[in-house]
């Protein structure tokens, strides 16, 4: 071995051996404390609720527009001025409208109110639909993600297309004749 060699070891040693001594002076930690964080739910959303504890949102589907209030109270949901049951008599209309709870595991545990207009009956179920979910969603923002996971939250934008002039109906032509 070299000279160097020998002397990089030794000195590695005394480097070892300085490093297990007790420090002369105390060291200030100079790096500040992590701050708390809250869940991302938590800061991202805030509650939304109005003065008599309900919160309020909006509803679309094809040409329906609902105005949806959600609060605390047994299950009772009432469209315009009328229980569900009267208003949507079909049961797959009643069932589109509760599946918001459904998911959220909160069946029965809020009472809505909605008003509806425009569209037939099958629009306005899913405007309602809708307007629960996002109103949900501001009672509980815990609630949030699995209602938007369902496809709750998203607008179906599908509506009737326009009729055209030129046209008999939004696409379909006038018989042709060529003679």
């Amino acid at each position: 071995m070299s000279e160097d060699t020998r002397q990089s070891l030794s000195d590695l040693k005394d480097l070892a051996a300085a490093a297990t001594a007790a420090p002369t002076a105390p060291v200030e930690e100079t790096v500040a404390p992590a701050p708390v964080v809250k869940s991302t739910l938590a800061v991202l959303r805030e509650r939304e609720i109005d003065a008599q504890g309900r919160s309020y949102a909006t509803g679309r589907r094809k040409d329906a527009v609902a105005r949806v209030w959600l609060k605390p109270g047994t299950g009772r949901i009432i469209v315009n001025g009328r229980d569900q049951t009267a208003y949507f008599a079909r049961p797959t209309l009643r069932l589109v409208i509760n599946q918001p709870f459904t998911i959220a595991d909160r069946a029965e545990q809020f009472d809505v109110i909605a008003t509806v207009k425009g569209g037939g009956l099958s629009g306005q179920a899913g405007a309602v639909k809708h307007g629960i979910a996002q109103a949900l969603s501001k009672y509980e923002p815990t609630l949030r993600p699995l209602v938007k996971a369902a496809g709750f939250l998203t607008r179906d934008s599908r509506t009737v297309e326009r009729k055209k002039y030129g046209r008999a109906k939004a696409r379909k032509s006038f018989q042709f004749s060529k003679r």
